[in-house]
């Protein structure tokens, strides 16, 4: 069984109630890892750290990002598969069947996603049988979701290196952008974020504030006049690089929402 390692933070006690109800209702073995903790970022090392993406991140962004990092090291140092989990993530009923179905795959694949977030991903026309109901299809590009995803030793391994010359980054932004993944998406997905509900329909008790995101979403504004003009052209950079992605996996793959089932996340 691949289990989960999940991602949270020392005072999100609820949310790490909500994990452990969930996975072993699943029957899905857990480990908690520490996230870290935006408050322990300040002054000059946040300051080192949040500038290199296409706009300044909040604490809580890098702080994200270096708490998915960690997860990455810890895939790598134990030699084995995890599912990664963010601490509101809702999973599918049939979640531990997909995780058993995905262990032969090992050699073959680097990173699956389990999540969509109701916007489009381009992924393969070909799909390959999972279990009843799931498939696996090849994953070209995403846009968001980091909350549910099965990393391999293979994908950490290159995740870390690309961390090494690559500036702290939203964690999903980094994850979909690191085209030297060997990726696959599980379709329909098997998970979605509590925030996500409202959008497939589902009706569910739990409901957290974001950890991330402020209420007021204000986000912090660049240093300088330079480090604008740097946002800037690494915006347009990336846009160009994905434009560029989605060109040349024309002829393989279809740009579409992925959907759920509906029944396999109802209580």
């Amino acid at each position: 069984m691949i289990s989960a390692l999940v991602i949270n933070l020392d005072h999100s006690f609820e949310r790490l109630e909500f994990q452990r109800k969930q996975l072993i209702h699943l029957q899905i073995p857990m480990q908690r890892l520490s996230a870290v903790n935006s408050s322990d970022i300040l002054g000059e090392q946040y300051e080192q750290l949040a500038n290199g993406w296409e706009r300044k991140l909040r604490p809580a962004e890098v702080a994200c990002f270096l708490s998915h990092k960690a997860a990455w090291r810890y895939v790598l140092n134990t030699d084995k598969p995890w599912l990664i989990l963010e601490d509101d993530a809702l999973l599918s009923r049939k979640t531990a069947d997909i995780l058993a179905a995905l262990i032969p795959l090992a050699n073959e694949v680097d990173y699956v996603n389990l999540e969509t977030r109701h916007r489009r991903k381009w992924i393969s026309k070909k799909a390959f049988n999972l279990i009843d109901g799931y498939e696996l299809r090849r994953l070209y590009q995403d846009r968001t979701g980091a909350a549910a995803y099965v990393l391999f030793p293979s994908g950490a391994r290159k995740l870390l290196n690309r961390a090494e010359y690559s500036a702290p980054a939203l964690a999903d932004a980094f994850l979909c952008r690191s085209y030297d993944l060997n990726a696959r998406q599980v379709y329909p997905a098997a998970a979605i974020q509590l925030d996500q509900c409202i959008n497939y329909g589902l009706e569910h008790t739990e409901s957290f504030v974001s950890t991330i995101t402020p209420e007021n979403n204000l986000k912090p504004h660049a240093n300088d006049i330079y480090s604008n003009v740097c946002f800037k052209y690494r915006r347009l950079a990336a846009q160009i690089r994905m434009g560029w992605r989605q060109l040349s996996v024309l002829r393989c793959a279809q740009r579409m929402l992925v959907p759920i089932i509906k029944s396999d996340f109802e209580e």
